[in-house]
C-alpha cells in the first residue's frame, strides 16, 4: 500500500464557464470566453457555454455525486461577472445567493470548498474599457472584486486561488490566439503576465490586511509540463532549465524571490516589464501555498542563438524563439485524447524541481488528469485508460512526498465532462459522465476508483 500523508486533501477540480451555463441569467454579465465563443471559427463546431452543464441548475444533484465518489474537497471558481456583471461597482445579489447556496450545500455535505478568483473569464466590459489584461487599471478592478468575495464568503472558505493558469491566458490568450482575448503578439503575453501578477499580489495584500481574521489561506495556481533534456549535453540541460523557468519560474519567482528570472531579465531586456520595489515587496512571499496544475512532460533541446525555431501555430516570434528551445515528444508514448504524453515519472521530476527552487514549499495538486473517448455501453461507462493515467501520476505524487516534496492534497481534473474551452464537448476529462442532451449524469470506472483511493488514503 502506498499510504499517504494522514491529512492529504483529495478532491475535485471544475470552472465556471465551463460547466454552470446560464451565461444571461440573472444579471450575469458577459466575459471575454462569451464572446469569443460565439466568433466564428474560434471554438470547435462553433459550441460554446451557454448551457454547459447547467451546473447553475443542478449544483444540489451535483453535490450529491460528489458524495458519492467520496470528495474531501472541491475546487470550482467563481465568474467575476455573475458577481460584477462589468467589473466594476457593486456586486450582483444574485451573483451572491448563487455562490452562497452552492457553499452552504458543500459544507452541509463535509466538503472543503477550495474557491479559484479568476479562471480565464474576464468581464468583457473590462476588455472593451480597461484593454483587459493589457490595461494597468484591471488589476485594480480585480482587487475590488476578489475584496466582495472575501467579504460575502470568506465566513466559509479558507482556501482561496487568486488566478489559474497565468501562462495560459498569457500564451494562448495574447500570443498563438487560440484562447480568449484571440490576440496574436510577441510582446504582449509579457504585458498580461505582468499585470495578472500585479492583480495576485493586489488581491493577497487586501485579503492579508482586511480579511486576516477569517483565518484562511490563499495562494496562486500556475500550470507547467515537466521539460526533460533532450540529450545528456550540457547545452541541453541548459535548455531544459531554460524552459522551466520561461513556463513557471516566470509567474513563481516574482512570487517566492520578488522579480523575474534572471534568464528571463538576460534574454529579453526592456521588452519584459519591470517591478518597482513597492511591488516586487508586494509580490515577494504572497502565496501560503503552491497550487501547481500539470498533465503531461516534453523534450527539450538547445537552439543555438540565430538558429529559427520551428514554432507551429506558435510562429510569430516570442515566448518560445525568446527562450531558444526546441520542445519534442517520444514517439513510444502514450497520448490522450489531447495528444498530450503520458508521461508520470515526468510528474515526480517537476515536484521535486519545484520543492528545490523555492525551498521545499507546500504543494497542492490543484489539476491533474486526462481526456479519453469515453462512450457509455449497457449505462456504464468504463474508462480504464483514466484509471491507468491517473494511477500513475498519483503514484509519482507518492514518490516525491518519499523524496521530501511536501505535497499536501491532489484535485483531480476534472468532476464533470465539460466544455473544454476551444475543442467544445469532444475532450471529456471528467471522472463523471455528462450526457449533454439530456444532462444525465453517471459515474465512471475511474471515479469508482478514486473513491477507494479516497477512504484507503492511497493506492493499492
Amino acid at each position: 500500500m502506498k499510504q499517504f500523508p494522514t491529512n492529504f486533501l483529495w478532491g475535485s477540480a471544475t470552472s465556471a464557464y465551463q460547466i454552470e451555463g446560464a451565461h444571461d441569467a440573472d444579471r450575469k454579465g458577459p466575459h471575454i470566453w462569451d464572446v469569443f465563443a460565439h466568433t466564428p471559427g474560434k471554438v470547435h463546431r462553433q459550441e460554446n457555454g451557454d448551457v454547459a452543464c447547467d451546473h447553475y441548475n443542478r449544483y444540489p444533484a451535483d453535490i450529491k455525486l460528489m458524495s458519492e465518489v467520496g470528495l474531501k474537497s472541491y475546487r470550482f471558481s467563481i465568474s467575476w461577472a455573475r458577481i460584477q456583471p462589468d467589473g466594476k461597482g457593486d456586486p450582483n445579489p444574485a451573483g451572491i445567493a448563487f455562490y452562497g447556496k452552492l457553499i452552504d450545500n458543500l459544507l452541509a455535505n463535509d466538503i472543503e470548498p477550495w474557491v479559484t478568483l479568476h479562471h480565464w473569464d474576464l468581464p468583457a466590459a473590462l476588455q472593451m474599457e480597461d484593454d483587459g489584461w493589457l490595461g494597468e487599471t484591471t488589476s485594480d478592478h480585480f482587487a475590488q472584486y476578489a475584496s466582495i468575495c472575501f467579504e460575502h464568503f470568506g465566513d466559509r472558505v479558507k482556501n482561496w486561488i487568486t488566478m489559474n493558469e497565468s501562462w495560459v491566458m498569457s500564451i494562448l490568450g495574447f500570443h498563438s490566439g487560440l484562447f480568449a482575448p484571440g490576440r496574436k503578439s510577441a510582446d504582449e503575453p509579457y504585458r498580461a503576465a505582468h499585470n495578472l501578477l500585479l492583480a495576485h499580489g493586489k488581491a493577497v495584500r487586501v485579503y492579508r490586511e482586511q480579511f486576516k481574521s477569517q483565518g484562511g489561506q490563499i495562494g496562486m495556481t500556475n500550470n507547467c509540463d515537466w521539460r526533460h533534456p533532450l540529450t545528456d549535453s550540457e547545452a541541453d540541460r541548459a535548455a531544459a532549465q531554460r524552459s522551466l523557468e520561461f513556463m513557471l519560474a516566470w509567474f513563481a519567482d516574482p512570487i517566492y524571490f520578488g522579480d523575474y528570472p534572471a534568464v528571463m531579465r538576460e534574454h529579453l531586456g526592456d521588452r519584459l516589464p519591470k517591478f518597482t520595489d513597492e511591488e516586487k515587496e508586494m509580490l515577494k512571499g504572497s502565496s501560503d501555498f503552491f497550487g501547481l496544475n500539470h498533465y503531461t512532460t516534453m523534450y527539450a533541446g538547445d537552439v543555438p542563438a540565430g538558429q529559427s525555431v520551428e514554432n507551429g501555430e506558435y510562429a510569430n516570434g516570442g515566448v518560445f524563439s525568446d527562450q531558444h528551445v526546441a520542445l519534442t515528444t517520444d514517439p513510444a508514448w502514450e497520448t490522450t485524447d489531447m495528444d498530450w504524453p503520458i508521461v508520470p515519472w515526468g510528474f515526480r521530476e517537476l515536484l521535486l524541481w519545484i520543492s528545490a527552487r523555492y525551498q521545499r514549499p507546500p504543494i497542492y495538486i490543484t489539476e491533474n488528469g486526462c481526456a479519453t473517448p469515453d462512450t457509455l455501453l449497457a449505462g456504464e461507462v468504463d474508462d480504464p485508460q483514466r484509471i491507468a493515467y491517473l494511477n500513475g501520476y498519483v503514484g509519482a505524487v507518492h514518490e516525491a512526498i518519499e523524496k521530501g516534496a511536501d505535497v499536501r492534497g491532489y484535485f483531480v481534473w476534472s468532476l464533470l465532462d465539460n466544455f473544454e474551452w476551444a475543442s467544445g464537448y469532444d475532450k471529456r476529462f471528467g471522472i463523471i459522465h455528462v450526457d449533454f442532451k439530456t444532462q444525465q449524469r453517471k459515474l465512471k470506472s475511474s471515479a469508482h476508483w478514486f473513491r477507494k483511493v479516497i477512504e484507503r488514503n492511497g493506492l493499492a
